[in-house]
């Protein structure tokens, strides 16, 4: 059996757990033959991305549905709050539409500013991928469950769990660092003090990615990470011509 088989098989085994499955690695555990029911690919393969190997736990296994040479072209991540106002879509919407034609956009497929940035590169004639943290039968949440169709045909959908995986909590924060390392640059369009967007940038400086946030008015909530993040050193995006230096 293949290396790329094992890890497969290490990854259905033990529900994408990245620890049990480096375990399981080291102690040369005894494959069987599984049937994996969506493509994979996997850290021993050519067209795994150099980007991930940054990660200091860089996912084993991928498992995917879409157009995996997407990995190949030059990402743009763009994150911000699930709860998102209508500054917020309309900030995020600018962006995308500027950036699609040269990058593919990358975000969490989450309802607020995941969903628009998806539908926004799709709407502009690009591409987009999402990095999910279910397995690929699960479309969470199911608002955006019209974007799920057409990512799995003409764009790209990852997740490190294998397909059946429901929902867990502390899948998302794990999900994050994959989000921060696929792109060489993270924009954050809204986003509160607390939010799995700040855990997404903690991961993206680690990783010496720049970090863009676009500025939100004086004392408001939804905006005041981006203030925070801004004033620990993150770049201002304040108008959309700067989006042409990119």
């Amino acid at each position: 059996m293949e290396q790329r088989q094992i890890l497969a098989y290490y990854a259905c085994r033990y529900n994408g757990d990245w620890n049990r499955i480096a375990r399981a690695e080291i102690s040369h555990e005894t494959p069987v033959i599984t049937e994996i029911p969506t493509p994979y690919i996997t850290i021993c393969d050519g067209n795994y991305p150099d980007t991930l190997k940054q990660l200091r736990y860089p996912p084993f296994v991928l498992f995917y549905e879409g157009d995996i040479s997407l990995l190949q072209k030059s990402c743009i991540t763009v994150i911000g709050s699930r709860e998102a106002d209508s500054y917020g879509c309309y900030v995020t919407e600018q962006i995308c539409r500027r950036l699609s034609s040269r990058y593919v956009l990358v975000s969490g497929l989450a309802k607020g500013i995941d969903g628009i940035v998806h539908s926004s590169a799709i709407r502009s004639g690009g591409h987009t991928i999402g990095v999910i943290g279910s397995g690929l039968s699960v479309h969470y949440p199911y608002v955006n469950e019209p974007l799920y169709q057409t990512m799995r045909k003409d764009h790209l959908i990852l997740s490190e769990y294998p397909y059946r995986t429901g929902v867990r909590k502390h899948h998302f924060p794990w999900r994050n660092r994959i989000l921060a390392a696929l792109s060489g640059k993270i924009i954050v369009t809204q986003a509160k003090v607390r939010s799995g967007t700040m855990l997404t940038v903690n991961e993206a400086l680690e990783l010496n990615r720049e970090v863009w946030c676009v500025p939100h008015l004086f004392d408001d909530e939804m905006g005041r990470g981006c203030g925070l993040l801004v004033q620990q050193g993150a770049n201002l995006l304040y108008e959309t011509e700067q989006l042409e230096e990119f």
